[in-house]
């Protein structure tokens, strides 16, 4: 029987068998991997280990970012009934029986008996024994107490062991440690290893670290590595990974010539249809790719393939009928019949076009299905008539489907409200929407705004006024009902109440003012000769930068020749008190900026969760303080409220200081003197950017940047009254604020938090990822 040195039999010992509980795998294996790690011990004549970890088993590919919603009012989600996503077969889709056949490189390792002096086989024991206990921290200083002998053999050595007891974590910062040594070499097998273990754990920013670390070597990374980097991504809940993982799918083909397995094709496909159409379209040309790939490589094409490309094709702004019927062909010599979903698809795309016959071609194909069919196909109907200039039979199709399904959803009450007022038939569109009022259905606001459109144009301002009264009580109006209530008080010359109402417009964050609001004030007070508060207009407009009505400014210009000795031009940019305060609160939430090469022009970039309600809030009242800052190309034409996700500023030396705080040397830092900053308004919007609440009701923060700085915030807050717990993660710093000290924080910031509902109290979390993050995290510990 082959005797263990005492530093092999000590390393065994210290070993933990029992794998990470996030594999989440029985007691069975438990026993099989103390069996494996002792073979591994009376095998040391094998040089070339051969690491294979049983696959972990990842959940339902969606890239779709899944946000816990708070139970607010769904009246704001305003979703239309067609903005549903594709059912595409989940059998299809299954990566893990595919991974066992990837290739994997072998890594080439000294074993522990081959090291040259007993000394060091003991450090390297004792090593692997005490690495994988620590902490980040820790474990770099542990390390770097050893770089006077530890050597790249020594190092790979760790690593292994670790990834060999499943401390993918600590085996991965000793492979980080060891990139930054001087006498490091780089390993292709031992950094797709990790990468792959990486990979299978869904961390899915250390494989890409690791990844991108092999193509900064001049290599191209393996196939395992490409695959599983991919299914990591699809497999996160965060918004970008959909992205990412398209992305890493055109390099693995056009970089790395490989050959996608035909379920990671499927995967990816389903992936993104599985969004609501409306945020599906953009990905158009990327399943196109997919599906030339499928067919020029002789890969079975999934029937849910063709489906979904059908249902892409109808949500896209122009319809392209040929490529719909080259698919369809294509759908019929392959054998597979349309399904109820590509008929629908199909009624969608001549719903857009407008086409009639075809349209009812279709409608009688999809009551061969069934007798009853879905309420979206009503909906269709009705859109492709309304097309045409036929409003009345858009009702009769309205009727018709009450009748058969004997209920009504709220996407057909607002697609028949729109119709009918659109066509003016005043009537019918009030009849239906008091039912609608009384259904209790929601949302109702789109109907309220076709519907005030209508009084306005028809001139039935006592109508409009009790309809404003009305959308008052049932929901929450938003900035374009208010300025077409505003727009009539200001035709009827009630400018007393329109300067209410635009004042409390302005006041209200949700809300706010735009150039159209303005140019009808500046246009009542030109009217009714109030030349003092229509220069107040225009000054006003000049500072936001706010375009003015070329009738207006022909009159103005009159006007401020006889007031003013030189008719004054849009002033000089600068920062306000409550900007400068919003732009803290939102950089110490990651905010990013763009410099030029000599760093004296500097742009904001903002970026948000379109999936996040309260970001929707968010950036329309940032979008609207920053507007006179904001680059022409990131200003809606028409005064639309649509705000991009994501918008920029002009560059300008103005944001220099922030630059220079927050983002020297392009890295996200903690100023200084952050501690002389931290008012309420920069605590509300950092908490509104990427703060939330736990169900427990304790508010977390998260901050990039040195310990130093953290640890300047956290005794401001004591300052304030308010004890905190930190606790890092990889680069990130979590700032727990619990029990009593969270209600100090809340009361303090309330104030300036734009609406309640959509950033709630307490029992709600705004992002999923975020809230599982701090999950792991245990705050009852000491701080960091």
């Amino acid at each position: 029987m082959m005797r263990l040195k005492t530093e092999e039999f000590l390393l065994l010992l210290s070993t933990n068998p029992f794998p990470n509980p996030i594999h989440n795998f029985n007691s069975s294996f438990s026993m099989r991997t103390i069996t494996h790690s002792l073979s591994t011990l009376h095998n040391r004549n094998r040089c070339h280990l051969t690491l294979s970890p049983p696959l972990l088993h990842f959940p339902r590919l969606s890239a779709s970012l899944r946000v816990e919603q708070p139970a607010w009012d769904f009246e704001e989600l305003e979703l239309p009934e067609d903005n549903v996503v594709f059912q595409f077969d989940r059998s299809s889709v299954s990566t893990v029986a595919e991974m066992r056949k990837l290739p994997s490189p072998e890594i080439e390792v000294k074993e522990l008996s081959e090291l040259p002096e007993q000394w060091r086989r003991s450090k390297v024991a004792w090593l692997c024994k005490e690495l994988p206990a620590h902490k980040g921290g820790t474990l770099v200083r542990i390390l770097n107490a050893q770089k006077k002998w530890m050597r790249q053999d020594d190092a790979t050595y760790v690593v292994v062991h670790c990834l060999r007891i499943r401390e993918n974590e600590s085996g991965f910062r000793v492979y980080k440690w060891m990139m930054q040594q001087s006498w490091h070499r780089f390993d292709f097998a031992l950094a797709t290893k990790l990468a792959d273990y990486m990979g299978k754990e869904r961390k899915f920013s250390k494989c890409r670290e690791v990844f991108d670390d092999i193509i900064n070597q001049g290599r191209v990374p393996s196939e395992s590595t490409f695959h599983i980097l991919i299914v990591a991504y699809l497999s996160a809940p965060v918004q970008g990974c959909l992205d990412e993982a398209c992305s890493i799918y055109n390099r693995m083909i056009q970089l790395g010539g490989y050959q996608p397995r035909l379920s990671l094709h499927n995967s990816l496909f389903k992936a993104i249809v599985s969004n609501p159409g409306i945020s599906s379209k953009h990905y158009l040309k990327q399943a196109e790719f997919i599906y030339h790939h499928l067919v020029t490589t002789g890969l079975d094409v999934h029937k849910d393939i063709y489906g979904g490309l059908i249902w892409l094709h109808s949500y896209q702004d122009s319809i392209d009928k040929e490529r719909i019927a080259e698919l369809r062909e294509e759908m019929l010599r392959a054998g597979i019949r349309e399904g109820k979903e590509v008929v629908v698809s199909i009624l969608r795309a001549c719903a857009r076009e407008g086409d009639v016959e075809e349209a009812e071609k279709i409608w009688f194909k999809l009551l061969q299905f069934e007798s009853d069919p879905p309420s979206q196909a009503f909906v269709y109907r009705m859109d492709v008539y309304s097309k045409v200039g036929m409003p009345m039979k858009s009702l009769e199709i309205f009727r018709e489907m009450q009748e058969k399904l004997g209920q009504t959803n709220a996407a057909a009450y607002n697609q028949i409200i729109e119709i009918l007022c659109k066509a003016r038939e005043l009537e019918f569109a009030e009849s239906i929407m008091t039912d609608f009022v009384k259904s209790g259905l929601k949302p109702l606001r789109p109907s309220y705004v076709y519907l005030l459109n209508l009084y306005f144009n028809l001139e039935l301002h006592d109508k409009l006024e009790e309809a404003f009264s009305q959308c008052l009580e049932k929901c929450r109006p938003n900035s374009t009902i208010y300025s077409i209530y505003l727009d009539s008080l200001v035709k009827v010359g009630n400018l007393d109440k329109a300067e209410d109402i635009f004042n409390q417009m302005n006041r209200d964050g949700t809300i706010g003012v735009s150039a159209r609001t303005c140019n009808s004030m500046l246009s009542g007070y030109l009217s009714s000769g109030n030349h003092l508060k229509a220069e107040k207009i225009y000054d006003f407009m000049c500072q936001k930068k706010y375009e003015i009505e070329t009738p207006l400014m022909e009159k103005l210009d009159f006007i401020l020749s006889l007031s003013r000795k030189i008719i004054k031009k849009p002033i000089s940019l600068k920062l306000s008190k409550e900007q400068r305060e919003i732009l803290i609160g939102l950089l110490l939430g990651g905010l990013k900026i763009d410099s030029d090469d000599q760093r004296k022009n500097h742009g904001i970039r903002f970026e948000f969760d379109s999936n996040s309600e309260s970001h929707n809030v968010l950036k329309g009242n940032v979008h609207r303080q920053f507007y006179e800052w904001l680059h022409p190309t990131c200003k809606p034409s028409n005064d639309s409220e649509n705000v991009p996700d994501k918008f920029c500023t002009i560059a300008s030396s103005s944001f220099g200081f922030y630059a220079d705080q927050f983002w020297s040397e392009g890295q996200p830092t903690i100023p200084k003197l952050i501690h002389r900053w931290l008012s309420p308004c920069v605590l509300a919007y950092w908490y509104m950017y990427v703060g939330h609440r736990s169900s427990s009701g304790d508010i977390f923060l998260k901050i990039k940047g040195s310990p130093e700085g953290v640890e300047n915030i956290v005794k401001k807050f004591k300052a304030m009254s308010m004890d905190c717990k930190v606790k890092r993660k990889g680069k990130l710093f979590w700032i727990g604020i619990l029990g009593s000290n969270s209600a100090r924080f809340w009361k303090l910031v309330e104030p300036y938090i734009l609406d309640v509902n959509d950033f709630p109290e307490v029992g709600h979390q705004t992002l999923e990822q975020d809230s599982r993050e701090t999950e792991n995290i245990n705050f009852n510990s000491d701080s960091d």
